[in-house]
């Protein structure tokens, strides 16, 4: 039998992120090994895939290398799943570059998700399928949460009668893209919207337009095993992304009600950790805004002193054979 001390944790993740830094730092406290890489690494960058299938006891035989580390694939406890970055292969011809981008997601990607011995935290395929904005406000209805009147539409007329109907309405981006216009980047805030805003473009793709909630206050709640940290956000700002010094922060308990809806939100879409945002009004009560499944959370743990990256080393530390 292997020794579980030894058995690595598989940490997937962009160069520079400050928030993969403070968990590796917390295993290796604990003298748990840690193996990092970045996709986009592989070839020239040093990362090498290899696996075996059908020739051995075990479905998945192999081993994922950096230049300084190496994990068998058989003994990996958990894998972080992080901010990973795939390569685009720019210095190809762009059929080979696409060519090669296919086969490093499918590949790489599809021996790591054959791997059935670790925890996840979180599975990609579980991240993409809970990232629907559309599907987290359905199902957080269902859990219980209060969810503000909400119209996903590229129907002009529809988009209208809606802010008509109601009054103080938002716009929200239905997923974050990178986004430049005239060459300088644009951020999709949520934005205040009128009907007169309103024109045929709209037909182009669907919106998502909400009824704005009389907030006293925002609250981000990190959610890691069964562990929630709620921390309420003060500002005078629609959307507090917008300008962190402007921000206030207090710890603070959820009703067991709201707690249960969010654990019962992850066990749902099969995630173990997760960035829910939510708002409270000025009577106390809780709305639901969206899930992040693999959102931020580092800079909280600096303002708050909240124990989220030792939360996450407890995760991924625990004995999954």
């Amino acid at each position: 039998m292997p020794v579980t001390e030894h058995r690595p944790v598989l940490v997937a993740t962009e160069a520079d992120d400050f928030t993969a830094d403070m968990v590796i730092t917390e295993l290796n406290r604990r003298h748990v090994p840690v193996v990092r890489f970045n996709p986009a690494d592989i070839g020239e960058g040093g990362l090498t895939v290899s696996a075996r299938f059908g020739t051995c006891p075990a479905p998945v035989v192999g081993q994922v290398r950096t230049v300084s580390r190496t994990a068998d694939l058989a003994q990996v406890r958990a894998v972080y799943w992080r901010r990973p970055v795939w390569p685009t292969f720019q210095h190809l011809a762009e059929d080979d570059a696409r060519f090669a981008a296919a086969q490093v997601r499918y590949g790489l990607g599809g021996t790591l998700y054959a791997l059935e011995g670790p925890l996840w935290v979180n599975h990609p395929l579980r991240i993409t399928a809970a990232d629907y904005k559309p599907t987290q406000l359905a199902l957080a209805q269902r859990l219980g949460l209060a969810v503000p009147p909400t119209l996903v539409t590229n129907d002009p007329v529809a988009a209208r009668e809606f802010i008509t109907a109601h009054g103080q309405v938002i716009y929200k981006t239905l997923r974050w893209t990178p986004y430049e216009r005239d060459g300088v980047p644009v951020t999709g805030w949520a934005e205040p919207v009128t009907a007169d805003e309103i024109d045929d473009s709209v037909r182009v793709a669907p919106h998502l337009f909400q009824v704005r909630v009389d907030k006293a206050a925002d609250v981000r709640v990190l959610v890691v095993g069964r562990r929630a940290f709620a921390v309420r956000i003060d500002s005078d700002l629609l959307d507090w992304r917008k300008d962190y010094s402007a921000l206030s922060y207090t710890v603070v308990d959820l009703p067991d009600n709201v707690n249960k809806a969010l654990l019962g939100f992850l066990d749902h879409l099969g995630l173990v950790s997760g960035s829910f945002d939510l708002a409270v009004d000025r009577a106390g009560d809780y709305w639901w805004l969206e899930l992040n499944p693999n959102g931020q959370w580092g800079w909280l743990e600096d303002k708050t002193g909240l124990e989220m990256s030792a939360a996450f080393a407890d995760l991924l530390q625990g004995d999954n054979s």
